[in-house]
């Protein structure tokens, strides 16, 4: 059996949009902001034009580190500059709505990228979708696993047909991640943080499940009041598909004394083929590239591994803002919050899938 390093054109990098120069508001100064968005739009050649954050003083050290020309105290401050044309809304996701719906009030503000979560809830998601969509704004969520090179060449094999009709798709992850602290203001941690990338991958590769079954526990780590630590759960797709991911944010007491195994592996296997991979986010701030190896009955005797130097933090952010700006130029919004509803339905109905114990269907939360 051989084995090749190749790329076979998998696109794993978006490509940028022609048109970079809309004037880009940021509304958040957290870490993602500052060490990895911010980062991948000036690396893409986008503006950065402006900041504000909760804390002044944060968003001002974020400016003065990135040379953001504008820093104000508020995002109301923000919303009024009439030089910005698109907001990227890095907050709480129970505090993001209020901003949105006021962006939606700002003429000279075209399009909105949201931070995923979109909401808290549901209800407000789709409030929020409402909202832009009677404004004629153009909403996209960051929805950035969907720009992590495994998953775009991944996403190639599948359209391509090399893997045939999916069978079975699984994510295991074993990393722990950083819980920001308006978490624990919160009920809701593992699924709707952190197992939503997953969720949402799954969507992206495979379409729209019927529904989920959800089981979790408590992080032993975790000190504050949670239900949802580790979490394990099963999409059921109509044609007999399931993709299921255990989302171990516990991993064992690896800052507790012991030695670790940190790591998160996926892997597809169709009718005609099978592809298998790692995601190199558990490694930040280590620059680590996702993998990818399949084999397909197109080549008998042969697996593939192609090879590439992106990662997912920052690289993948220059794909999510590109998407909106692609909008933005009259192309599809691959990112819309319309499409991000499903996701969110998904994040709900494992909340009731917790709570009852049972499979619960999508459309009981969207059909609500």
């Amino acid at each position: 059996m051989g084995t090749r390093e190749c790329d076979r054109d998998l696109q794993t990098m978006p490509v940028l949009p022609h048109q970079r120069d809309y004037r880009i508001g940021v509304i958040g100064a957290g870490f993602i902001v500052a060490d990895v968005q911010i980062p991948a739009y000036l690396a893409a050649g986008f503006t950065v034009q402006a900041i504000a954050s909760r804390t002044p003083a944060h968003a001002q050290a974020v400016a003065d580190r990135h040379g953001v020309p504008a820093c104000y105290d508020t995002w109301e401050e923000l919303l009024d500059d009439q030089s910005i044309e698109v907001i990227d809304v890095a907050f709480p996701p129970d505090q993001q709505r209020a901003i949105i719906e006021a962006a939606c009030q700002r003429p000279h503000i075209k399009g909105i990228l949201a931070q995923k979560p979109i909401a808290g809830n549901y209800d407000d998601a789709a409030k929020i979708v409402e909202a832009c969509e009677v404004a004629g704004k153009v909403l996209s969520v960051n929805q950035n696993m969907r720009y992590d090179q495994s998953m775009r060449a991944l996403k190639t094999l599948l359209d391509r047909g090399d893997l045939g009709e999916p069978v079975l798709a699984t994510v295991e992850m074993r990393a722990i991640p950083h819980w920001q602290p308006f978490l624990e203001d919160g009920d809701r941690l593992t699924l709707q943080n952190m197992s939503i990338h997953h969720i949402d991958a799954f969507r992206f590769l495979f379409g729209d499940p019927e529904g989920i079954f959800v089981s979790a526990r408590r992080d032993p780590r975790t000190k504050f009041e949670h239900r949802d630590g580790i979490c394990l759960y099963i999409l059921e797709y109509a044609n007999g598909m399931r993709a299921s991911s255990w989302d171990d944010v516990w991993t064992g007491p690896v800052r507790e004394g012991s030695e670790g195994d940190i790591y998160i592996k996926w892997r597809v296997e169709g009718t005609d083929g099978l592809a298998w991979g790692t995601i190199g986010w558990p490694y930040y701030p280590t620059p680590t590239p996702s993998t990818l190896t399949y084999t397909t009955k197109r080549n008998p005797g042969m697996i593939f591994q192609p090879k590439w130097t992106e990662v997912w933090f920052p690289d993948a952010f220059q794909g999510t803002m590109g998407a909106l700006f692609d909008a933005l130029n009259g192309g599809p919004n691959v990112l819309s919050g319309a499409d991000n509803l499903p996701t969110m339905a998904l994040v709900e109905a494992g909340y009731r899938s917790l709570d009852e114990k049972r499979l619960v269907r999508v459309d009981e939360v969207m059909g609500a």
